[in-house]
């Protein structure tokens, strides 16, 4: 199959033009700059062709679980509305956060992550869905249960990274106690004592279970040459720990300082594309533009909203003052590098025709994705 896309402003790596784009068997042949005539191209009036955006990690698939309190969707339903709307937003190839030995069994992620497994495998290995799904196993470390699920998954082809995290309170993302409680209530209000309680719960676990789990881990990813991220680093020493032991990835940094420490270490550095649409930390932790601007940050999660990615790179290009192809790097080509896609991110010779057409929006209005190619065929 051939297309021709034309007349689109065009974002590569490293720059952008008006221009034409070639497609051939999935994978991108040829670039051009101008308009061309070919009966056959498809006009793009004016619109932005960007690559396929790459994600990283997205809990998306958990609203779709769990649409309402007490309320258990079919997996593979949920699954299917995930996958469109990720396709929507301009995603194509989404890493799927599954989080094993989760410390709160009644969410979706802690009661579905058999079902979400399922869903994720059963329609990737039927090539029936419009993105690319691959897993990234979350290990909630202060979790006996982790070591379990993380042995009977981590040898998966689908999984591309494995993320460290320890959300006990009192530190990282939870260093502000009230932050802690008003996330913990948000299905219900806390006496003193049971929020005592559940606080000492949390510490305890993590006493006896944190730092042997992470060691095991980080030795079994390293042997197998997996992408490790550190998750919620909050100071120096989290990421020296991190850098020690392998790993490349700074998740969701929730201070300068560790943003900082983590450049100073060739690390690279992931933070929520939420943060920018919302002007900040819902948690009241590090602002994402203004580690744009300070130039300490690598790459964008959309996380729990899909279309904040796409939405993201444009408040860059405003607010930062970011070119074009730097503030889409961030959501393209810097998170497939990171998790060792090579094939993909980027519009380039050779590589996949990952592509979305992006109309720009008037005023205060957001981008739109108009259009999505996964392999050069239409899938949005």
């Amino acid at each position: 199959m051939t297309l021709t896309l034309t007349n689109a402003r065009v974002v590569t790596a490293t720059t952008d033009f008006l221009g034409s784009v070639h497609i051939e068997n999935g994978l991108i042949q040829a670039i051009d700059e101008g308009v061309v005539s070919l009966p056959s191209a498809i006009d793009l009036e004016g619109d932005w062709l960007m690559p396929g955006l790459v994600e990283i990690h997205t809990d998306n698939l958990e609203k779709h679980l769990m649409p309402r309190p007490g309320v258990n969707w079919p997996s593979r339903s949920a699954f299917l509305i995930h996958d469109a709307q990720l396709a929507a937003s301009g995603i194509t190839t989404a890493l799927d956060g599954v989080v094993l030995g989760d410390i709160e069994a009644k969410t979706p992620r802690g009661l579905f992550l058999e079902a979400s497994l399922e869903a994720i495998r059963g329609f990737s290995d039927a090539d029936l869905s419009r993105v690319d799904h691959f897993l990234h196993l979350r290990c909630e470390l202060a979790n006996q249960d982790v070591w379990e699920h993380y042995e009977s998954l981590v040898g998966l082809p689908l999984v591309k990274l494995i993320s460290l995290m320890d959300h006990t309170p009192g530190q990282r993302q939870w260093r502000d106690i009230s932050k802690y409680r008003q996330y913990s209530e948000r299905h219900g209000r806390m006496t003193d004592a049971e929020f005592d309680a559940l606080v000492a719960e949390r510490r305890y676990a993590q006493e006896h279970f944190a730092a042997p789990l992470r060691v095991r881990i980080t030795e079994d990813a390293r042997s197998r040459g997996m992408a490790m991220a550190s998750h919620d680093d909050t100071t120096e020493d989290h990421i020296e720990q991190a850098h020690a032991e392998g790993i490349f990835i700074s998740e969701f940094p929730t201070t300068e300082e560790a943003s900082r420490a983590a450049h100073a270490h060739q690390m690279v550095t992931v933070l929520g594309a939420p943060n920018v649409v919302q002007g900040g930390s819902h948690s009241g932790n590090v602002s994402a533009m203004d580690m744009a601007k300070a130039g300490l940050l690598d790459a964008l999660s959309s996380d729990y909203v899909p279309a904040s990615l796409l939405e993201a790179a444009f408040l860059f290009m405003r607010d930062a003052q970011m070119a074009p192809a730097q503030a889409v790097s961030t959501i393209s080509v810097a998170p497939a590098r990171m998790v060792g896609f090579h094939d993909r991110g980027e519009i380039a010779q050779g590589l996949r025709a990952d592509l979305i057409r992006v109309r720009q929006g008037e005023g205060q209005m957001p981008p739109a994705v108009l259009q999505t190619w996964r392999k050069g065929q239409r899938v949005a």
